[in-house]
């Protein structure tokens, strides 16, 4: 059963002004929609339990920007599949990389220590190098990469055009590049190619 638009646009307003009363309204009138909703993806109640209430915790800590999301129930149920999708995908246990010697995207396997320290300095750095990221540049970077979005939901989320969100995304994953060309290998005397640099960037950010 879909909300009441006005209630849940008066409960993101006070959400919006931190009143936790409202909060747990929102989650009341949320959370056996979302945890059916998970259960359909996940099979399993303690992880689409644990989806759901990672998606509601952000919501609490992001609640500055909860009164700039257009359609709040549409947000969450996409946030619910993308979280479950990238469950799933968790699970499988491999990830993608680029090959130090091809330069071409890989799938490893996370069960190799050597690999798998160096994905958690990759990952840890580029995770740094985020947060850095001018405001709105942040924000649709973040809304892609963590919540899987498309251009054109971001763009409704933020009511911004989907060319605004396709310029500020080029303009993080130029940013973002040079974190990670140390992990290319040159030979010596080249110029970086951003070929390879950005692929990894979009490997790290969008396939995993």
């Amino acid at each position: 059963m879909k909300i009441d638009t006005t209630i849940l646009q008066q409960l993101q307003a006070l959400i919006c002004q931190s009143n936790q009363r409202a909060f747990e309204d929102l989650y009341r009138l949320f959370f056996p929609r979302l945890y059916n909703f998970a259960m359909l993806y996940v099979h399993s109640k303690e992880a689409a339990e644990e989806i759901v209430n990672d998606i509601m915790v952000k919501i609490w800590e992001r609640r500055d920007n909860i009164c700039t999301i257009e359609n709040l129930e549409t947000y969450l149920f996409v946030s619910v599949r993308n979280h479950s999708l990238n469950y799933l995908q968790k699970y499988s246990h491999y990830h993608v990389t680029i090959g130090p010697e091809t330069g071409l995207a890989e799938v490893i396997s996370l069960n190799d220590p050597a690999r798998e320290l160096e994905w958690k300095e990759i990952n840890f750095k580029l995770n740094a190098a985020i947060e850095l990221l001018p405001g709105q540049c942040r924000t649709v970077f973040k809304l892609i990469k963590e919540e899987g979005f498309k251009y054109k939901q971001v763009a409704e989320i933020l009511n911004i055009s989907p060319r605004t969100v396709e310029t500020q995304l080029f303009r993080a994953i130029k940013k973002l590049d040079s974190v990670v060309k140390i992990y290319i290998d040159q030979p010596s005397g080249k110029k970086n190619n951003p070929g390879p640099i950005i692929s990894l960037v979009l490997a790290i950010c969008f396939c995993l």
